[in-house]
């Protein structure tokens, strides 16, 4: 890719609104070999266990070091490589970093991507997934039951637990 920075395609959205499987989809159309897939959930200050201490959610720009998201999407825009937290979605858990080198497309997809004016800027192509609510609460009850091993009781707690900091810091994303 010498000479040319990467397309920037953000896909943002609400907890099992759909953004995992429209970038996988997206992926598979464009080549996985052409394309940087960067998950924002990576940059998770606090794990499931911490979070659950401290009593704040995922969805909350306090608990995501957005400042990094905003320094490694500039990187990735002007085509150089990043180290990437990883956080491990199956046990709550952060782990050893990843090198990212941007492809001719990156992919950002999470719940805070449109967050900031800083992170805005560097997009090329911007999509807010926005499935009515019953049914993207019936898909986050399925994927968290079956792939993050929470009881469907735990799943409808975190629901009601996030939903004050989806409507402040999610659902604005929208514009």
């Amino acid at each position: 890719m010498p000479g040319r920075r990467p397309i920037i395609l953000g896909v943002v959205g609400d907890s099992a609104a759909g953004k995992t499987t429209l970038t996988r989809g997206l992926m598979n159309i464009l080549g996985p070999e052409r394309v940087t897939h960067v998950c924002t959930d990576d940059y998770h200050k606090y794990d499931r266990q911490e979070r659950a201490q401290l009593g704040i959610t995922p969805l909350h720009p306090d608990c995501n070091y957005v400042d990094v998201m905003e320094l490694h999407l500039e990187r990735l825009h002007y085509g150089q490589p990043i180290l990437k937290p990883v956080y491990d979605h199956r046990n709550g858990s952060l782990v050893r970093p990843e090198y990212v080198q941007p492809r001719e497309f990156v992919i950002v997809e999470g719940l805070l991507g449109f967050s900031s004016p800083a992170l805005e800027a560097f997009y090329d192509v911007k999509v807010y997934l926005d499935p009515p609510e019953e049914l993207r609460r019936i898909w986050k009850i399925k994927r968290d039951t079956t792939k993050r091993g929470y009881t469907e009781e735990q799943v409808q707690a975190e629901l009601q637990r996030r939903e004050q900091d989806s409507e402040r810091f999610i659902r604005p994303q929208r514009e």
